[in-house]
């Protein structure tokens, strides 16, 4: 995965002067369509508020930030590594507390589930991006399918953020009419898998609310840099189940769930 990032990556930065000039060529073609419609906007004028440098360039830095992103994940790996480890003495270490294991269980089995479910739709909607783009003759599908896999574990807004660079890159080498059926092909996706699949296998209960997603996401991002905002979603789902588990914790539970 690594290695299929970082060298998408090097061959958008690349491809990047080609990418600006498309861009600029883009604008200047549709500075007729504003005309008719008596805009009084110029082709400069029009580069001047959409600067095709900076977008390019915000683009390249958002796939460098992946790129790191993927390098700090060695370090996630490592922690969960030692979790594992710790996990084949922890039943011991239960009985020898003379601890009610009964909850324990339950909240494992409900936290397998979610993960599981989770990780099999975002491999899912990365899977149909990835052959969605392949179709269209999209430049980078593999990576954009990564990316889309990555962002489906945040609701909400994760599916539009991955959708932007890759839209705008369909409308810079394929041009509009493309660029639309690639938005209306992520929106397809996305519907599909996250309201009709996921919530069939996922089960009720096992929501957040908007507001617990976007302040998740801080709290997570905050702590952990880039790889938290990736795990916020998971990590607050978990946290949220074990509340679940007891009597006396369970309103905590039912103000961070979707349901009222």
């Amino acid at each position: 995965v690594v290695w299929v990032v970082s060298h998408s990556v090097d061959s958008f930065m690349t491809n990047l002067p080609s990418y600006e000039t498309r861009l600029k060529a883009l604008l200047v073609s549709i500075t007729p369509l504003l005309e008719q419609f008596n805009l009084p906007i110029t082709a400069n004028d029009l580069q001047e508020r959409i600067n095709p440098q900076q977008i390019m360039g915000m683009t390249g830095e958002v796939l460098s930030a992946v790129s790191s992103l993927l390098t700090n994940i060695f370090l996630v790996m490592f922690i969960v590594i030692f979790l594992l480890l710790e996990e084949a003495h922890f039943p011991k270490k239960i009985e020898a507390a003379n601890l009610d294991t009964r909850n324990a269980n339950t909240f494992a089995e409900k936290t397998h589930q979610y993960l599981l479910i989770k990780t099999l739709v975002s491999l899912g909607t990365g899977f149909l991006v990835t052959l969605m783009l392949m179709l269209m003759g999209v430049d980078f599908p593999v990576l954009w399918g990564l990316i889309a896999m990555l962002m489906n574990f945040i609701p909400n807004v994760g599916s539009l953020i991955a959708a932007v660079p890759a839209v705008i890159l369909a409308m810079i080498q394929l041009g509009f009419a493309d660029a639309a059926w690639v938005a209306i092909g992520y929106i397809t996706i996305n519907v599909v898998m996250g309201n009709i699949v996921e919530p069939r296998y996922m089960g009720k209960g096992l929501g957040l609310s908007p507001l617990v997603v976007f302040l998740s996401l801080i709290i997570w991002g905050w702590l952990f840099g880039p790889v938290g905002m990736f795990l916020s979603i998971p990590l607050t789902m978990i946290v949220k189940i074990a509340l679940e588990q007891y009597e006396d914790t369970r309103w905590m539970a039912v103000i961070l769930s979707d349901k009222a």
